[in-house]
């Protein structure tokens, strides 16, 4: 099986050792995005600020895969404060429209930010 990394500059670069996204079988897999900024800086504000950056930069990844959130199947969520769930709800409504992707929605002891979401995309053939 063949993978393809993705990168793109239009997204908050990794803070580790891994890809913003591998595409395989047709497959896109997003990783983990955050309210940081294309240059790394953490945005500030609220949390439906950090929630729409997060949402932003998984659009930029996704664009970059080929693909767009409408292909989303699978969409995980990670909150540091479940008191963020409705608010969070909102920003969502934003982002994906019917039929929307499955999602799975964790409180996450996230280190000194409110949201990180991942994707799964299938992009057309």
């Amino acid at each position: 099986m063949a993978k393809r990394q993705i990168t793109t500059d239009e997204a908050a670069p990794p803070g580790g050792p891994y890809s913003q996204a591998i595409v395989a079988a047709g497959i896109a897999f997003l990783a983990g995005q955050t309210p940081m900024t294309s240059g790394g800086e953490l945005v500030g504000g609220g949390f439906e600020d950090q929630a729409r950056q997060a949402f932003d930069n998984l659009v930029a990844v996704a664009q970059a895969a080929g693909g767009s959130l409408d292909q989303a199947v699978r969409v995980g969520v990670y909150l540091r404060d479940m008191g963020d769930f409705a608010a969070m709800n909102s920003v969502w409504e934003r982002y994906f429209s019917e039929p929307r992707p499955a999602r799975t929605t964790i409180q996450s002891n996230l280190p000194g930010f409110a949201i990180e979401v991942d994707a799964i995309l299938v992009l057309d053939d």
